[in-house]
């Protein structure tokens, strides 16, 4: 049994098929968690995990670039964000509804900035945010998926923005999901007890400063996902990713790291169950 750890059928991609994906899902045996981006996303996951229990769990949280209204012309799928400002009672209602957790995904975003918010605002609105949520899920005893996306010009500044804000809050049950950066970064994030998961990013091809950080990660501190609808596989590239496609995620893991399939597969879902706390 696999375990996606980190998708979006909540999300509007999935609106027409939502009924097949998870049939085909279910039909596969797995096990998936639907992560929220905003509270009405949130809601949706909470809702799917409601009507699936057991085979579906949720995640609750407020992504960094629904902090701002922004347009996102992303060529796997285009949107428009609407501003929401974190509400803490409003996420802790939803953090313990039946189903759920995590919190997440919260963290760092600086790939886009919007150009009505200065600097200083953008980066400040971020951070507070982050905090809170890290102390929602500390008072909650629920781990956290955090998201990071660092700007074009400087690779590494959002993962060490990122950290600190963890460092600062204390709180460090946490995964660092599609994690992208290089072995030094990562090994930050190893150092102070966080884990690592990684997406269909590392079939890619020219990913190989990713690949040395799958090398050395220990197996039992890293986990799979998909982060569907967004980063299919490359045996599937092209098409909108779905949580069954995770299978090509961990046949990459056991390649790099030259070990049987099966054991990826055992301990990624080991180490999925016992931080995520599944039943």
């Amino acid at each position: 049994m696999l375990i996606d750890t980190h998708a979006h059928l909540n999300f509007s991609a999935y609106k027409d098929d939502l009924d097949e994906v998870v049939k085909r899902t279910i039909d596969d045996g797995m096990k998936v968690i639907n992560v929220g981006s905003q509270s009405s996303t949130s809601q949706r996951a909470i809702a799917l995990a409601g009507k699936y229990p057991g085979i579906f769990y949720a995640a609750v949280g407020l992504h960094p670039i629904h902090l701002f209204e922004m347009y996102f012309d992303e060529s796997e799928l285009p949107f428009k964000t609407r501003q929401e400002y974190f509400n803490s009672s409003v996420y802790e209602k939803l953090a313990i509804q039946p189903g759920v957790v995590a919190i997440g995904e919260v963290g760092i975003d600086y790939f886009h900035q919007p150009d009505n918010v200065s600097l200083e605002e953008f980066k400040n609105r971020q951070h507070w945010a982050f905090l809170k949520q890290l102390e929602l899920a500390k008072k909650l005893n629920l781990p956290v998926i955090l998201h990071c996306r660092s700007a074009k010009d400087d690779p590494g500044l959002a993962y060490l923005d990122m950290l600190a804000v963890v460092k600062e809050s204390g709180y460090t049950r946490a995964v660092v999901h599609c994690f992208s950066s290089d072995w030094e970064i990562a090994k930050k994030f190893l150092d102070i007890g966080c884990l690592l998961s990684f997406t269909g990013i590392i079939t890619y091809p020219k990913t190989l400063p990713l690949a040395e950080v799958v090398k050395k990660a220990p197996l039992d501190r890293i986990m799979v996902e998909t982060d569907a609808p967004y980063l299919a596989p490359q045996l599937v590239r092209g098409q909108r990713n779905e949580p069954r496609f995770v299978r090509y995620v961990a046949d990459r893991v056991a390649e790099i790291k030259n070990l049987d399939y099966s054991a990826v597969e055992t301990a990624t879902t080991q180490t999925a169950i016992k931080f995520f706390n599944l039943k």
